[in-house]
């Protein structure tokens, strides 16, 4: 995307959350819960795209997530979330889950995946990302 705002949005909407993995959002194998990951991995590709833009939005797709270890209960999950394509109605946001151990220092990535929200007005239409 070449519109002059973009770099500048792109930086400053990158968001980043930290969660604790506690029993509650743990599977029978006490690894952290597919479902609970793809909660997370949405809620913060909203965030992140809502920064970017700064209108309203509705997920229409994930795309391609990759669940390359489990995530044991008693360690943390970073997600990082980043604007990594815009259309004319609509941006992709790519979300990484690293693995941290609470007791040692280091991460590496656990779980990837993408997101795509289109902007929308008070019609429920698409409307431009961008302003013209």
């Amino acid at each position: 995307m070449n519109h002059p705002l973009f770099e500048q949005r792109q930086q400053h909407s990158e968001t980043r959350v930290v969660k604790a993995i506690f029993p509650g959002t743990t599977n029978h194998h006490d690894t952290l819960f597919g479902g609970q990951a793809l909660a997370w991995m949405d809620e913060v590709a909203f965030i992140s795209a809502t920064r970017f833009c700064r209108k309203p939005l509705v997920t229409v797709s994930s795309d391609r997530i990759d669940f390359k270890e489990p995530i044991p209960a008693g360690t943390f999950a970073e997600l990082v979330a980043r604007v990594v394509g815009v259309g004319r109605t609509s941006l992709t946001v790519r979300v990484d889950i690293y693995l941290e151990s609470m007791y040692s220092d280091g991460q590496h990535l656990a779980i990837s995946g993408e997101f795509k929200f289109v902007a929308i007005g008070t019609d429920k239409k698409p409307v431009p990302v961008f302003d013209q």
